[in-house]
C-alpha cells in the first residue's frame, strides 16, 4: 500500500526523475518526468507536487492512489471503508436481497426495456413494455408516470390522465415534474389540465377510466379554422402563464398547424 508522506518526499527531492510516479504505479508519468528533467521542468513539478502530496488528506490520497487494495482502519481501530468505483445496481441488489425496490427491477424486466425504448423513442413499443409491466406490479409509480409520458407524446391524452392520476394515487408527490416535464406537454395544454392540478393532480370523482372514455366527436358547424384558432388561443395562454416554455410552445404550435 503506497504511503502519502513516502510520495511526498519522492516529490520533493527526487521529482525531477518522476520517482514519486513510478512509486505511484504511474510508469507513463514518471517518463515524461524523467525526459522533462532535460528541460528543467520536472523540478517545478516535482515541487508542485510535493505541496499537494502533503495538504492531501490521508482518505483522499487512499481513494485515489490505493483504491484496488486499500483497506485499513480508522484511529479507534475500526474497519474503515473499503475504496473504489461503487457498485453497479445488479451489486446493490446482490448486497441488499431484502430491498423491495430493487427486487421489484430484477423482477419486472418489462420496466428496463421500456425505458429502453422510451429513450430510443420507441414510444409504442414502450408502451407495450409499461403496460406488461404494470401487470406485474400494478401499484409501481414510477411506471405510471412513464406510460402517462409515452401517452402524452403520442397524444394519447386520456390515457395519460389516467395514468398520472393513478400515480398521485399510489403516492407521487413531485408535482414540480407534472408541470414542467417537456414529455407532458400535451398534456398540460389541455382546457382539463387546470381542473386536473386544482385537484391535486387527481381526476375528479365521477370521472370516466381510460377505457371508458368516449372519443369526443367535433362540433358540427364550427368552422376548422376557428378551432385551429382557439387551440393555438389556448396554447398562448399556457405560455403566459409559465406552464408551457417558449421550446414547448413552438412545438405544439407546430403540431397543430402541420
Amino acid at each position: 500500500m503506497r504511503n502519502k508522506t513516502t510520495a511526498g518526499l519522492f516529490a520533493l527531492f527526487l521529482g525531477w526523475a518522476g520517482i514519486h510516479r513510478f512509486y505511484l504505479g504511474q510508469v507513463g508519468l514518471g517518463i515524461f518526468y524523467f525526459f522533462m528533467m532535460f528541460f528543467g521542468v520536472s523540478f517545478v513539478l516535482g515541487l508542485i507536487d510535493a505541496i499537494m502530496f502533503f495538504m492531501m488528506d490521508e482518505q483522499q490520497f487512499n481513494a485515489k492512489y490505493n483504491s484496488k487494495d486499500y483497506q485499513g482502519r480508522d484511529s479507534n481501530g475500526a474497519q474503515r471503508k473499503q475504496y473504489g468505483p461503487p457498485p453497479t445496481p445488479r451489486d446493490r441488489v446482490q448486497q441488499h436481497p431484502r430491498n423491495p425496490q430493487s427486487n421489484r427491477e430484477i423482477q419486472n424486466p418489462y420496466k428496463i426495456n421500456g425505458i429502453k425504448k422510451y429513450k430510443e423513442f420507441d414510444l409504442e413499443g414502450a408502451i407495450e413494455d409499461f403496460k406488461k409491466g404494470l401487470e406485474i406490479h400494478p401499484k409501481d409509480i414510477s411506471l405510471h408516470f412513464n406510460i402517462a409520458c409515452a401517452y402524452s407524446l403520442t397524444e394519447q391524452v386520456d390515457k395519460a390522465y389516467a395514468h398520472l392520476d393513478k400515480a398521485v394515487g399510489f403516492g407521487f408527490t413531485d408535482f414540480e415534474k407534472i408541470k414542467t416535464h417537456d414529455d407532458l406537454a400535451y398534456v398540460r395544454i389541455q382546457e382539463r389540465f387546470e381542473d386536473f392540478q386544482n385537484n391535486g393532480y387527481r381526476m375528479k370523482t365521477g370521472t370516466l377510466s381510460e377505457s371508458e372514455t368516449p372519443e369526443i366527436p367535433r362540433e358540427k358547424g364550427v368552422p376548422q379554422d376557428d378551432v385551429l384558432l382557439a387551440q393555438l388561443k389556448r396554447l398562448a395562454e399556457l405560455r403566459d402563464r409559465g406552464l408551457l416554455s417558449e421550446q414547448e410552445f413552438i412545438i405544439e404550435k407546430k403540431k397543430l398547424t402541420r
